[in-house]
């Protein structure tokens, strides 16, 4: 079988964005996120990347984020590589947070074109080059213009991979060429990862890596699968494979990430639905269509439902027996 890279600097395949169970009174359900974490670590995950978006990571306390961190760090156990979110719009407070992933064990942090401020080139440039000159680990930047309104040129990160310690590149622009421009200016070994769910697919088959996604939280093996495929050189098999996992990626894309996600999910059983404020839970339609989608994976390809191969998954006899209406039957 084709070896996926585990170590951080050789990553590839999908890496789940890992969300951040609550529990009801509103603390870190950590028992649920040790649990989660090593579920995915078992059905395929190549990385575990926590403190993100997708992990709630604004509305973490610094505390918060350090305990997340080291019980990602204990689960992983070095089977596969942690990566901690450690991105702000102030340099000196992502300083603050990529020291901080340091002293708690990961290996590379994720780090986002500063949001809010809206700096040009040469500042973002700046703000990456500090962050790597504070810490010893790892660094993937973010792109993510729909989030930061600012973006990163291509020659920007260009410069930065000149950096040792930058390794690669979080692409969510939704451009799927991206890899196929960005590849003659960073070399081989610079890690290309899709940020960008719905177009992962195409983005590795212009050469991208891998993805750094929402949606292989639901279908880990599936997504490795894709990914696989893709990289033996069957696309036909890749494409049809990719198609249930478009289709979960388009229910889980009707509302903020990571409400839709974290719904999924406990429907599954994996973890509550809650989310913090300013979140709020999907509206009734937005979970009817998620339901469907899941109902559908579950008809063709229950065995790659998170937790499904093992027994996890209690949410699944709901899913397979709960009458569908509306909009959500017509789209079985």
């Amino acid at each position: 079988m084709f070896a996926i890279g585990r170590h951080v600097s050789r990553l590839s395949g999908y890496a789940p964005a890992v969300p951040t169970p609550f529990d009801a009174d509103d603390d870190i359900d950590a028992a649920a996120f040790e649990r989660f974490c090593d579920r995915l670590i078992a059905e395929g995950a190549t990385a575990l990347v926590v403190c993100g978006t997708t992990g709630e990571a604004p509305t973490l306390t610094v505390p918060e984020h350090r305990k997340l961190i080291r019980i990602a760090v204990e689960v992983a156990h070095g089977r596969v590589p942690v990566i901690a979110g450690a991105g702000s719009n102030a340099t000196s407070h992502a300083i603050d947070l990529s020291k901080d992933a340091e002293a708690a064990g990961a290996d590379a942090i994720l780090s986002v074109v500063p949001y809010y401020n809206k700096p040009v080139q040469a500042g973002i440039e700046a703000h990456f080059r500090a962050i790597a000159g504070s810490t010893g680990l790892s660094m993937i930047l973010y792109d993510v213009p729909s989030r930061t309104i600012a973006g990163l040129a291509d020659q920007t990160v260009a410069r930065l991979a000149e950096l040792p310690q930058v390794i690669g590149l979080k692409d969510a622009t939704g451009d799927p060429a991206r890899p196929m421009r960005l590849r003659p200016l960073v070399g081989t070994d610079f890690r290309l990862l899709s940020g960008d769910d719905i177009t992962a697919f195409a983005f590795m088959a212009q050469g991208g890596d891998g993805c750094i996604s929402v949606t292989s939280n639901v279908v880990p093996g599936l997504c490795r699968a894709v990914f696989l495929q893709c990289r033996q050189g069957s696309l036909p098999r890749a494409q049809r494979l990719s198609i249930p996992v478009a289709r979960l990626t388009t229910a889980l894309s009707r509302e903020t990430n990571p409400a839709p996600l974290k719904y999924a999910l406990s429907r599954l059983g994996m973890m509550p639905a809650r989310v913090r404020l300013p979140l709020v839970e999907p509206t009734a339609q937005t979970k009817d269509e998620i339901e469907a989608a899941l109902a559908s994976v579950h008809h063709c390809y229950g065995d790659y439902l998170v937790g499904a191969a093992s027994g996890f998954g209690d949410g699944m006899q709901a899913i397979e027996t709960k009458p569908l209406t509306g909009s959500a039957a017509q789209n079985i």
